[in-house]
């Protein structure tokens, strides 16, 4: 599993014209589900984003997480980030899952977040979605798990 995290003044997602999920401070999370991974992936990558100190405490220094700050999680499926390019110039998607194998685990990591206490909105998984989002810092980290571990 893989997910881009990114620190965002604001986020949210469209569907046909509609807001279907939006926050404030907090984080924006793009999460690709690969054929192989596992409800352990997902535990993994949502307990490091709730847990992940990216906000900055009184000092300045990154070490408050999105639930030490009252901020929002807005979590949206990214199949694409699974996308293969070495060969030619249009991406391969074999890696990534289906959509009845991804659309459960990126829900699970959604699930496990607000377990955490975290507020969280989500995209609408499988739509044609807007995403737009305004990055704080910029601040973005790369998760990827493999066999229900971190790497």
């Amino acid at each position: 599993m893989k997910a881009v995290v990114q620190r965002v003044a604001r986020a949210s997602v469209e569907v046909d014209g509609e807001i279907v999920g939006a926050i404030d401070a907090g984080l924006l999370v793009l999460v690709g589900v690969a054929r192989s991974d596992s409800e352990a992936d997902a535990q993994a990558i949502a307990a490091k984003i709730a847990g992940l100190r990216v906000f900055a405490d009184d000092a300045g220094h990154m070490n408050l997480s999105v639930k030490d700050v009252g901020g929002s999680v807005l979590v949206v499926s990214q199949f694409t980030l699974y996308g293969d390019a070495v060969k030619g110039r249009r991406p391969s998607f074999t890696a990534a899952a289906a959509g009845e194998e991804a659309e459960p685990l990126v829900e699970a990591v959604a699930i496990r977040v607000e377990q955490d206490g975290v507020v969280v909105a989500r995209g609408r998984f499988g739509a044609r979605m807007a995403v737009r989002s305004v990055n704080d810092g910029p601040v973005t980290i790369l998760l990827e798990t493999r066999s229900g571990r971190l790497v």
